[in-house]
């Protein structure tokens, strides 16, 4: 069993939030997945927008794939996808997104990864968001098992 690691950042408001994703950004590499968790209204997509935007090589606009469900855009790296399974009713409709090979060969940012069930990565990293007493302000807490994100969130957090 691997050990399970936790840290914590506070964002004082959606541009610091968007800071912290350009942070992580170019700590990615092909085969990671992030997990996006919280409420709705508490930034993921946000967060997922502006990690996104940091890494293409021309600007584009990221839409929310709320309803197409997965986005792709060519990064630097590896293809990246963005995924909003909050309208999943199946797991079965993960393997038809194709959602499981790229977790192998792409950078992976889920929103409501509850809907993978058991098909989440064991070796990905949680990125929980939660909503602060000021409305502008987000708890942003990152959980990951095993010594594949120790190194990189602690370049994350040294900045």
């Amino acid at each position: 069993m691997h050990k399970s690691h936790t840290r914590t950042l506070t964002s004082d408001s959606p541009d610091r939030t968007c800071a912290i994703a350009h942070r992580l950004a170019p700590l990615l590499m092909s085969g990671d997945v992030l997990l996006l968790t919280g409420d709705i209204g508490a930034g993921k997509t946000h967060f997922a927008r502006c990690l996104i935007q940091s890494l293409l090589p021309v600007p584009e606009d990221v839409p929310s794939p709320t309803y197409t469900l997965v986005q792709t855009y060519p990064g630097p790296k590896s293809e990246i996808w963005h995924a909003d399974l909050y309208r999943l009713s199946d797991t079965n409709e993960v393997f038809e997104l194709g959602l499981i090979d790229a977790f192998d060969s792409a950078i992976c940012l889920i929103e409501w990864p509850d809907r993978l069930g058991d098909l989440a990565p064991p070796g990905a990293l949680r990125l929980t968001l939660a909503a602060l007493a000021d409305p502008s302000a987000r708890l942003l807490t990152l959980e990951w098992r095993g010594e594949n994100w120790t190194k990189r969130i602690e370049d994350l957090l040294d900045d």
